[in-house]
C-alpha cells in the first residue's frame, strides 16, 4: 500500500492481522486490527462516545480491534479524531493487502430504534465518500457530531474504500451508533473471503 499517511509504521503483521503506529505533533496512535476475529475490542481515544462507535464498529463487523491513542484534547477533539480515522483507514488497507479473493462489495442497513443508517461500501481502493447523517445537535457526549462525517472521509481515503453512507433519526445518539453499525456489517461482507474467487474482484484485472 502506498502509505498517504507518511508517518505510519507497521510494527507487525501476521496474516490479515496488523499492528501499526503513528505519532505527530498532535497524536501519538497504536492500533491492532485483525479481519477476522470475533469483535473484541479495547479502545481508548480520550473521547468517550468515539470509542462506543468504533468499538460498535468492530463489534458488528466481527473485527478484533485495540486503539490506543494520546492527541491534543486541550486544544480540541478534532485531531484525535480525524488521526484516529486515518489510522483505521490505514490499518484495513495494510490488512487487507493485494485486496484478491474477497467480495469487495458489503452493503447494510441497521434500525436503532427510531434511527436507521444504510452503509454500502466498495473496498476495492478506490476512495470516495457519500456521508449523509443530519445531526440535530452539536454533540453527543465528548464527541462533536460535525466531526463524524470527517472522520468517515477519513476513513474512506486511507483504506482505499468508495463509502455511501446515510441515515434518518431523532436521536443523534441513535443515528451515529446506527451508522457505525452499518459500517461494521458492511465492511464484514466486503472484506470476507469469497471461496469462488482466486483473484482479484475486477473486469479489469486489477483493483484501484
Amino acid at each position: 500500500m502506498t502509505d498517504v499517511l507518511g508517518s505510519l509504521e507497521v510494527v507487525t503483521r501476521d496474516g490479515r492481522s496488523v499492528r501499526v503506529r503513528r505519532v505527530t505533533r498532535e497524536t501519538s496512535i497504536e492500533m491492532a486490527l485483525g479481519l477476522d476475529g470475533t469483535g473484541v475490542v479495547k479502545i481508548a481515544t480520550g473521547i468517550g462516545f468515539y470509542d462506543h462507535l468504533l468499538g460498535s464498529l468492530a463489534h458488528h463487523g466481527l473485527f478484533d480491534l485495540e486503539i490506543s491513542a494520546a492527541g491534543d484534547l486541550d486544544v480540541d477533539e478534532h485531531h484525535t479524531v480525524e488521526d484516529v480515522a486515518l489510522v483505521l483507514g490505514a490499518a484495513f488497507a495494510e490488512a487487507l493487502g493485494d485486496r484478491a479473493g474477497i467480495r469487495r462489495f458489503g452493503e447494510s442497513s441497521v434500525p436503532m430504534d427510531e434511527s436507521l443508517a444504510t452503509a454500502v461500501i466498495d473496498v476495492g481502493g478506490r476512495p470516495y465518500a457519500v456521508v449523509d447523517l443530519p445531526f440535530a445537535s452539536e454533540r453527543a457526549g465528548a464527541l462533536p457530531l460535525r466531526l463524524v462525517e470527517h472522520a468517515l472521509e477519513s476513513f474512506a481515503r486511507t483504506s482505499g474504500s468508495t463509502l455511501h453512507l446515510h441515515g434518518q433519526g431523532r436521536q443523534d445518539h441513535h443515528l451515529a451508533e446506527a451508522a457505525f453499525k452499518a459500517l461494521g456489517r458492511a465492511l464484514r461482507v466486503a472484506c470476507e473471503a469469497d471461496p469462488r474467487r482466486a483473484g482479484v474482484a475486477s473486469t479489469k484485472g486489477a483493483l484501484g
